[in-house]
């Protein structure tokens, strides 16, 4: 055979697995649907998030971190309930990622060149008791570079394999049948997709030049999940969570599209626990899109009033930054796809971010001065470009004023000015005392308890309806699709599993396609921060089980 492996998908975990097999002096085909622009897949477009546990970092912040208690973290996040099936295999892979985070994945990393923001965020903070959902501590290590930052050393090392005739690269190579021969898959046939100019995340081309026929050993499947395939997606919602919205943003460029996943189960692979999903909240439409209904997510602090679409305020704990799934069941079941949050200049000045790299090029960049400016007065300069631009903000010096501007966005008038007043009138009273009986203002008390927080996450409790921490702003938040969390089941080695639980020879899966390792080592929820720690666990540990066969 011409290659020992083939990896079909070009995002960070093939890029890691076929950085494993061909430091382990392996021939290596990559293959990828879109053009080289797209070289890293979802992760290039990430805010670089990565769940580490006792780092460095946290403990400089004076952060008491363990493996035990991230793991107790883990397992109220998970709530695993499948584990004589779909489950089996995702329990193990997730003890094992944790250990992993706990140990050597930093110090992995650091030598290839990582470097993190010495700031950690906290993330999925929970609002439950001890053993339920959330991170107990801050865990979410910003990369410096953010998610270009985090490809680069794997791309590096790709492209030096290139050149040196060790891996061989196929952009445009969609794979449409995955090959077998007595019970073992040792090759792909597809289609050769015609050139395309689309740049990175832009819709390309579906126009087919020409057929192909590649054999291996191994065949890795690493093409992420479905994400940006709305159908599929309701096809998969969990009755659960209530009716899928009618209308979703997408989180992810329109070729995260699930074919793999199709194609994979087509030959014999179990897919599992298909229900299981990670869309958020809290997303606005880009007002400079890439791709079709492009949705940016804010990624707030605590502090914004949070209402449905009709203005009452989301029951405890669905506050900013707890529970993305509670509250993404909370605003379904009202029977609407939007929800409103309601902040001052104050707190849009300290807590909104916007996830992705390219909206935050201070980090992405790497530049300490423009890092060190999100400190002065004002938004940062794409918040502030989404005030300005985004059809989603209203701003007004008077709630009348703010809440007529908020039914002027919607089909339908569902605000009532008394009725948000009332609501706010009765949460500015909380302010008064240093204790209070709004979990959601006890919350932000607790949060500037942690300095990292205090310094630049976290706004000071104030006022929302007093003039000097004006004007008031309201955000239409709406559903932006993002994450399959259950997948390809696989074995400890990255090895795809059969409907019977034997590992199919020859066949591999790593990243969003195996659900992050196993069919769903997240089970329910994520604690953020393992998406791209998941790709690059699975992408590892398979890659150096098919340089090992």
């Amino acid at each position: 055979m011409e290659f020992d492996a083939i990896v079909v998908g070009a995002g960070l975990a093939g890029l890691v697995a076929t950085v494993e097999i061909a430091d382990a002096g392996k021939r290596v085909l990559l293959v990828d649907q879109e053009p080289e622009t797209s070289f890293g897949g979802q992760a290039w477009w990430s805010f670089g998030g990565l769940f580490l546990v006792n780092s460095p970092e946290q403990r400089r912040l004076g952060i008491k971190d363990s493996k035990a208690l991230a793991w107790q973290d883990w397992m109220g996040a998970a709530g695993f309930d499948r584990e004589d099936d779909q489950d089996y295999w995702g329990r193990q892979w997730a003890e094992a990622y944790v250990e992993f985070a706990s140990g050597e994945k930093r110090a992995w990393l650091h030598k290839m060149g990582v470097r993190f923001f010495p700031i950690v965020g906290w993330a999925e903070r929970g609002g439950y008791l001890a053993e339920g959902h959330g991170n107990s501590v801050p865990r979410f290590h910003i990369v410096w570079g953010t998610g270009p930052g985090i490809v680069a050393p794997f791309e590096r090392r790709v492209r030096e394999h290139m050149k040196s005739g060790a891996v061989t690269y196929r952009p445009r190579h969609r794979v449409d049948r995955l090959l077998s021969s007595n019970g073992a898959i040792n090759g792909i046939t597809g289609s050769i997709l015609a050139p395309s100019t689309a740049a990175r995340g832009e819709a390309s081309s579906r126009e087919v030049a020409g057929e192909f026929e590649y054999r291996a050993r191994s065949v890795l499947v690493s093409s992420g999940g479905l994400g940006g395939n709305h159908e599929m997606i309701r096809r998969n919602w969990p009755s659960r969570l209530g009716e899928p919205p009618a209308e979703m943003l997408s989180g992810v460029p329109a070729h995260v599209d699930g074919r793999m996943l199709d194609i994979t189960e087509q030959a014999g692979g179990r897919i599992v626990n298909r229900d299981r999903m990670w869309h958020y909240t809290e997303g606005i439409k880009n007002w400079n899109p890439v791709w079709d209904k492009h949705g940016i997510r804010i990624l707030p602090g605590p502090s914004s009033i949070w209402l449905d679409a009709r203005g009452q305020r989301l029951p405890a704990p669905n506050f900013p930054g707890f529970d993305t799934l509670g509250t993404l069941e909370t605003i379904v079941k009202t029977g609407y796809g939007y929800s409103w949050f309601i902040l001052t200049q104050k707190m849009i000045e300290r807590e909104f971010a916007l996830s992705g790299s390219e909206q935050n090029p201070d980090l992405t960049g790497k530049s300490i001065k423009q890092v060190l400016s999100r400190v002065l007065p004002g938004a940062t300069a794409p918040v502030k470009a989404f005030m300005e631009q985004g059809e989603d903000f209203v701003i007004a010096k008077s709630l009348a004023e703010l809440v007529a501007g908020m039914n002027k966005l919607t089909e339908e008038p569902l605000l009532n000015l008394a009725d948000i007043e009332r609501q706010l009138i009765a949460r500015d009273r909380q302010i008064d005392n240093k204790f209070t009986k709004d979990l959601q203002i006890t919350a932000i008390r607790g949060a500037r308890n942690y300095l990292g927080d205090k310094l630049i996450r976290v706004a000071s409790p104030h006022k929302m309806l007093d003039p000097r921490n004006g004007p008031l702003i309201a955000v239409r938040l709406r559903i932006v699709s993002r994450k399959t969390l259950g997948g390809l089941q696989t074995d400890l080695s990255g090895r795809v599993l059969n409907g019977d639980g034997e590992a199919i020879k020859g066949l591999y899966a790593a990243g969003e396609a195996s659900g992050f390792g196993g069919g769903g080592f997240h089970g329910y929820r994520a604690l953020e921060g393992t998406f791209l720690g998941g790709c690059l666990f699975t992408g590892r540990t398979a890659g150096r089980a098919i340089a090992g066969e």
